[in-house]
């Protein structure tokens, strides 16, 4: 499915782009990007005057709680946050309970996240056992 996005201020520092633009995507990747108008038609049309059209943010900083507080957050709720606020990829942090200080518990939380995921998420171990600044984890 293609879905045009029309007259959208783009910005994308890794290409030096700021203008107002369209752009096409084919699938899941982004197949053109070019002055409004010079894209043709799509499956599906987004008309972004207005809005600002950029690459998904990396939020570095998440405490998604799980494993051990889900009560709080869990990776679903906390990516389906994520996701609407324009971020596509979280860092999570460490301090989960058990603590993300073995391999052990950084698959299982990858493996939650693999099921339940709106967004990428790239765990974050514990530099040291039990967050504690002692022994370093055996990462």
């Amino acid at each position: 499915m293609k879905t045009l996005i029309r007259g959208g201020r783009v910005l994308d520092p890794s290409q030096k782009i700021d203008k107002v633009l369209d752009v096409l995507i084919d699938g899941e990747r982004v197949a053109k990007i070019g002055p409004t108008g010079s894209l043709g038609s799509a499956d599906k049309t987004i008309e972004a005057a207005g809005c600002i059209v950029s690459p998904g943010f990396i939020d570095l900083h998440v405490h998604l709680r799980e494993p051990g507080f889900e009560g709080k957050e869990t990776i679903a709720s906390g990516t389906r946050a994520a996701a609407a606020g324009g971020f596509t990829a979280v860092c999570a942090m460490a301090n989960t309970s058990p603590v993300n200080d073995t391999a052990l518990v950084t698959r299982r939380i990858q493996e939650s996240a693999e099921r339940s995921a709106s967004t990428r998420v790239y765990v974050i171990g514990a530099l040291t056992r039990g967050l504690a600044g002692e022994t370093l984890a055996d990462l």
